[in-house]
């Protein structure tokens, strides 16, 4: 029965509801009321831990490459209430706006084969309306041991367990978030791990020479030959193809990568640490 029950939880997590919740998932699966799933969630042990190395140990023995890349990507949950652990209204790229909602951060592994796969995962949780108010945390069930931590903490958090699991990997990617973020970038460059990182269009670049110049005017100073029509991966319609120009500093493991786009002239800007050098 409570096999039975597991089943019909994650079937309901995955399925395409508009609000999942006890009474949505039961009608969902073909129960008559939620009471039996609700009994299973409330009484039955769940090692989310146990889960979480389980499905590490299928990437290691299926999809382990060591041309692999770790994403990183905190995502938004839209919720109406108070009570979800680390709800509050915060902005969300997901939403593209400020909201209420939680936000998680994930780790993914994608392969050169285009394998995609979610390896770890971390709740954000605001420090002021929530660790700060010991009350409304014990409510909820989050431990009283908490600390706060800052999302670009909990990517190295999950980047540390990765590599401590030898899981392999060849790259690190993220947004703006954290690729603006010194401790991360900090981190990941005392542990020789190589990244690739979104930065904004005012980040400082330093020549060989010393001379420093913020990246969008680095970026209308490039002649045609500077740049380089590449497709990175298939969307929705079909490849999608940019001009890209890498630019040196003054630092051989680090380099900025400008992305062009080819209908409007938008510019994206990366932060790359290279420290094998990798063509």
């Amino acid at each position: 029965e409570s096999r039975k029950h597991a089943e019909q939880y994650v079937r309901g997590l995955l399925a395409p509801l508009q609000r999942k919740n006890g009474w949505t998932i039961a009608e969902h699966v073909g129960e008559p009321e939620p009471k039996a799933l609700q009994r299973f969630l409330n009484l039955s042990p769940w090692d989310v831990d146990g889960l979480l190395k389980l499905n590490r140990d299928y990437v290691l023995e299926h999809l382990a490459s060591p041309a692999a890349i770790l994403v990183a990507d905190p995502t938004g949950f839209a919720k109406k209430g108070t009570k979800s652990v680390g709800v509050q209204r915060q902005y969300s790229g997901t939403m593209g706006r400020i909201d209420n909602c939680q936000i998680a951060t994930f780790l993914g592994y994608v392969t050169p084969q285009r394998d995609r796969v979610l390896l770890d995962r971390r709740l954000y949780l605001p420090q002021e309306s929530w660790l700060a108010d010991p009350a409304r945390c014990a409510e909820a069930g989050v431990p009283p041991d908490t600390t706060f931590k800052t999302r670009p903490q909990q990517v190295i958090e999950m980047i540390d367990a990765a590599v401590a699991a030898g899981v392999p990997f060849g790259w690190f990617t993220a947004d703006e978030e954290f690729g603006q973020n010194p401790g991360l970038r900090e981190h990941l460059e005392e542990a020789g791990i190589s990244y690739v990182m979104a930065v904004p269009k005012n980040t400082v670049h330093t020549d060989a020479a010393g001379q420093q110049t913020q990246l969008k005017d680095v970026a209308s100073q490039l002649n045609h030959t500077c740049w380089q029509r590449r497709a990175c991966g298939i969307g929705t319609k079909g490849y999608r193809v940019y001009d890209w120009a890498l630019i040196d500093t003054g630092h051989a493991d680090h380099q900025y990568l400008i992305r062009r786009s080819i209908d409007d002239g938008e510019l994206a800007f990366y932060h790359c640490h290279n420290p094998n050098h990798a063509g």
